[in-house]
């Protein structure tokens, strides 16, 4: 690990004095932020702070009272005469219930401010982008979408029988929806089992919002999802990290936590493991559900990636195979569709389904009738399967030929698996340097990486590259970039 004084700070903390949060708070948020990306690993040793307050310019008075908060929260542990180290989620004890603080700012009230959701997403204008492994939308559907859609807005001339439309709607498109789910997935639920929200987001913090209190501890594997890890932590949850091998998150580890501490929920991407792409092994899946079943907890199960899997044998989710009702099953649907066309769901026993529409009407209180009625036609007619097929040709030439420059560009450099489904490639580098660094000279040469795809601790250095937005000369160019910029950060001839 990097000595705490060659960490580039300036790099990922961010200070606007100019703005009106206190300096301290600043200073609080972005820490947090830095830590749950992995951009402050545990077990950091963080410079002294007169070294600190002389990198980051500002007052060691202010920087003090900012690591007091961070010490408050669990975040860090100051040791006499040792120094200042970065704790892990596992070991955030005496966090208080909620890290959301109350503030005036320059308003004329008070509010709450929650350090735990701080986006830590960027934008860039660089010509040159990875992601985290998103569709291209340039390949949506959009003229037969929007045809469909006046179409059937068209036909809605009787306002009277509106809301019996919306009735019926609604109960068309949940069966349809689920008998989409029990052909594609190999799950067996009825309509009753299923909720459909507006966003994949929504239906996890639906479901978090009822199944986590604070305090309750949720395991998750590592490295993980920032974002679900945000919405667990925002719960009031006390996270648990357990690695990830090459069969996906190790039971055994997991057993030991669970004999140790009452567990209340896993929450898993089980058949496509972000961001690693390791898929669980059938062993360890026949292990998760008896190991739930034994101590008692909830399975969240993420299926985000579904929608692409480049064989023609898709592994089935946990919840094909959950005799004991322990698995809340949620995802995406449709992926490839517009923004605003696409869905998330959960699908659940019928009275834990029961209890999130009560969440929901408060939530998301207006139903899209019409965009219903497309989804419900596309789904009867077969042009979702149509769609994924076409779609899936496609994804799997450019995951193939995105393969084929990462060999012959940065052979030797790189360690990966090919992913089986999924838009986007794990890779691990081989040579000691700083992802900083060379997310810095990558950027002088036209090429973004997002601080969210960039994973380094004391035992990895990692970067989650999105391949499915990009296009052959695309890709040429953006690998080209990271050999470029690699050995400009090493010293090796061009």
């Amino acid at each position: 690990m990097d000595s705490p004084v060659s960490i580039p700070f300036k790099s990922f903390i961010q200070l606007k004095p100019e703005e009106p949060t206190a300096l301290y708070l600043q200073i609080v948020f972005e820490f947090i932020k830095a830590i749950q990306t992995g951009w402050l690993p545990e077990g950091t040793k963080l410079p002294g702070t007169r070294i600190l307050c002389k990198l980051l310019l500002v007052n060691r008075n202010t920087l003090i009272k900012a690591f007091d908060d961070l010490e408050s929260q669990g975040f860090i542990e100051i040791k006499a005469n040792k120094g200042t180290f970065i704790l892990s989620g596992q070991k955030q004890k005496n966090r208080p219930k909620s890290t959301a603080k109350e503030r005036k700012d320059d308003t004329g009230f008070t509010f709450k401010r929650s350090s735990i959701l701080e986006s830590p997403l960027e934008v860039s204008s660089l010509p040159y982008q990875f992601n985290d492994g998103l569709p291209d939308l340039r390949l949506i559907h959009t003229d037969v979408l929007a045809r469909l859609y006046v179409a059937k807005l068209k036909r809605q001339k009787n306002t009277n029988a509106w809301s019996k439309l919306q009735t019926q709607s609604r109960l068309d498109f949940k069966v349809q929806f689920s008998n989409f789910l029990n052909l594609t997935r190999g799950i067996r639920i009825a309509e009753s089992n299923l909720l459909t929200t507006g966003s994949h987001e929504i239906s996890l913090y639906l479901v978090t919002k009822l199944l986590i209190s604070p305090g309750d501890r949720v395991v998750v594997a590592a490295p993980s999802y920032y974002l679900s890890n945000m919405t667990l932590s925002d719960s009031g949850a006390e996270i648990i990290s357990i690695p990830v091998d090459e069969n996906g998150i190790d039971t055994e580890k997991l057993q030991m936590v669970c004999e140790k501490n009452p567990i209340r929920m896993l929450y898993l991407t089980s058949n496509f493991h972000y961001p690693t792409t390791i898929a669980l092994s059938a062993k360890r899946r026949i292990a998760l559900l008896e190991l739930a079943d034994r101590y008692g907890f909830v399975i969240l199960e993420d299926d985000y990636e579904f929608d692409f899997h480049y064989d023609n044998n898709p592994v089935l989710p946990l919840a094909a195979f959950d005799t004991h009702e322990r698995v809340v099953y949620i995802g995406s649907f449709a992926r490839s569709l517009p923004s605003g066309f696409g869905y998330g769901f959960v699908a659940a026993p019928a009275a834990f389904i029961s209890e999130l529409e009560k969440h929901q009407r408060i939530l998301e209180p207006g139903i899209d009738v019409v965009k219903e009625q497309v989804l419900t036609e596309w789904i009867k007619e077969g042009e979702v399967h149509r769609l994924s097929k076409k779609n899936k040709k496609i994804y799997r030439e450019r995951r193939d030929y995105f393969i084929g420059l990462l060999n012959e560009k940065l052979k030797g450099r790189i360690k990966f698996l090919v992913p089986a489904r999924g838009l986007a490639v794990w890779v691990e580098w081989m040579d000691h340097f700083s992802l900083i660094k060379l997310k810095d000279a990558c950027a002088a040469k036209g090429l973004f990486l997002p601080q969210t795809i960039l994973y380094q601790s004391k035992n990895l250095r990692a970067t989650r590259l999105g391949f499915g937005h990009l296009e052959r000369d695309e890709m040429e160019k953006a690998v080209e970039i990271l050999r470029l910029g690699l050995g400009e950060l090493l010293g090796s001839p061009n």
